[in-house]
C-alpha cells in the first residue's frame, strides 16, 4: 500500500500539512523518500503535531508553504512552483461545530478551496494524479441503519457535511469537464480518525486528554452516537494506496472510495471514552452535556468493501489497538519523550503490521 519504491523521489504537493492528519501524512511520505511540499495555514491550535515535528522535517529537506487554500493566486503559484507529480488535497475546515459558528468560511475553504486547487492543477505538466480528501459525512444520512457505500446519495444537513458533499460535486465536475484525457482524479472518504497529536477543540480524544489531565470527567453531547472509529494511519494508508492505483492502473482505479474500520470497531462515543480513559491513566468517567446542541446523526458507519476489492486495502488495527496506540502517544508526550521519534516508530510499526497482513492474505 505504501511501497517506498513507488514514492521515492516523487514530487508530492500535500495541502493541509499543518493539520493533524496532514502532519502524519507528511511525515510518512518523507519516510518513504518522497519530495514533499506542504501548503497550509499556520497550525490553528497549540500545541500541534506540526509544531512538534515540522522543523526537523524541513531541516531534513522538506518544504512548507504557508498559505490559504482560499487564495486562488497563491495556490496557482504553489502548484506552478512545485510542479508536483501527485497532489493530495487535505486542507479543510474540518470541525462540524465550527461550521455552525462560521458557515461562510467553511464553504469558502472546503468548496472554493477545492476548486482553486483543481483549477491550478489544470495543464500542470508531469502531473500523474490528484487525490481529494473529503469525509464520511458526505452522505445524506437518513438513518437507514447500514454502512454507507460509495453509490449512496450525497448530502449533508450541517454546513461542514454539506460543504464536503459540495467538494465531491466540484471534484466530479472538474474531472468530467477538464480532466477527461488528463491525470485521474479521485476522492477518498474516511471515518472518525483518532491518534496522537490531535489537540483540536470539539474532538473526542483531545477533549478526553484535556479532561483527564485535570481530573474532570469528559462532557459528552451525544454519548450513544455510533461512529466508525479508526487510527489515523488507517485512512492515510488508503490515501497512499489510492494515489498509487491512480498512477499505475488509471483505467481501473475507482474514483471515490471509503476507508473505514472493520465493523467490529463501530462503537458509541461513551464506549470510546471509557476504553481510552482506562488505557490513558485508569480514570474513567464522563457526564452528559445537558445543554442544547445542534443535531448530530445517531449512527454513521462506512463500508470499505470497494477499497478491499479494488485496492487490496483493509484495516489493520482493531478499535482496542487504535485506542492503545493513541493513549501510548499522549502518555509519551506527557512525560517529555522525543515525539518525532515516537511518531516515526508508530508509522514503522504500522507498515510492518501491514506488510505481514498482506503477505498472509496472499
Amino acid at each position: 500500500m505504501s511501497d517506498a519504491g513507488f514514492w521515492r523521489g516523487r514530487k508530492v504537493l500535500l495541502t493541509g500539512h499543518t493539520g493533524f492528519k496532514g502532519a502524519w501524512l507528511y511525515l510518512w511520505l518523507r519516510s518513504l523518500g518522497a519530495e514533499v511540499t506542504g501548503y497550509a495555514l499556520e497550525p490553528a491550535f497549540e500545541p500541534s503535531l506540526w509544531a512538534i515535528v515540522g522543523d526537523a522535517l524541513i531541516a531534513a529537506g522538506g518544504r512548507s508553504i504557508i498559505g490559504d487554500i482560499r487564495d486562488a493566486d497563491r495556490v496557482r503559484g504553489a502548484v506552478a512552483d512545485t510542479q508536483p507529480q501527485i497532489v493530495i488535497h487535505m486542507a479543510a475546515q474540518a470541525l462540524v461545530r465550527e461550521s455552525y459558528r462560521d458557515p461562510l468560511a467553511t464553504y469558502a475553504t472546503n468548496v472554493m478551496g477545492t476548486a482553486n486547487l483543481l483549477e491550478a492543477c489544470r495543464g500542470t505538466p508531469g502531473l500523474e494524479c490528484v487525490v481529494i480528501v473529503t469525509s464520511d459525512k458526505v452522505y445524506e444520512n437518513l438513518g437507514i441503519g447500514r454502512p454507507f457505500v460509495e453509490e449512496d446519495r450525497l448530502g449533508g444537513h450541517d454546513p461542514y457535511s454539506c460543504s464536503k458533499a459540495c467538494a465531491e460535486l466540484v471534484t466530479g465536475s472538474f474531472r468530467d469537464s477538464f480532466f477527461i484525457d488528463g491525470p485521474p482524479i479521485a476522492s477518498v472518504r474516511a471515518g472518525n480518525v483518532i491518534g496522537g497529536g490531535d489537540w483540536s477543540p470539539d474532538r473526542l480524544i483531545p477533549d478526553c486528554v484535556r479532561a483527564l489531565r485535570t481530573g474532570r470527567p469528559v462532557t459528552l453531547r451525544y454519548p450513544d452516537a455510533v461512529r466508525p472509529w479508526q487510527h489515523v494511519l488507517e485512512p492515510l494508508s488508503g490515501y497512499l494506496a489510492m494515489a498509487r492505483a491512480l498512477v499505475e492502473t488509471p483505467k481501473t482505479a475507482p474514483r471515490a472510495v471509503n476507508f473505514g474500520p472493520d465493523p467490529a470497531s463501530f462503537c458509541s462515543v461513551h464506549e470510546v471514552v471509557d476504553a481510552f480513559s482506562a488505557r490513558f491513566d485508569g480514570k474513567p468517567g464522563w457526564e452528559r452535556d445537558e445543554a442544547v446542541h445542534p443535531a448530530e446523526a445517531r449512527a454513521l458507519t462506512l463500508s470499505s468493501k470497494l477499497a478491499e476489492r479494488t485496492l487490496e486495502w483493509r484495516p489493520i488495527l482493531c478499535i482496542e489497538e487504535s485506542l492503545s496506540w493513541t493513549a501510548d502517544w499522549y502518555r509519551a508526550h506527557a512525560i517529555g519523550e522525543n515525539m518525532l521519534t515516537a511518531t516515526q516508530a508508530q508509522i514503522a510499526r504500522y507498515q510492518e503490521r501491514s506488510g505481514r497482513t498482506r503477505s498472509r492474505d496472499r
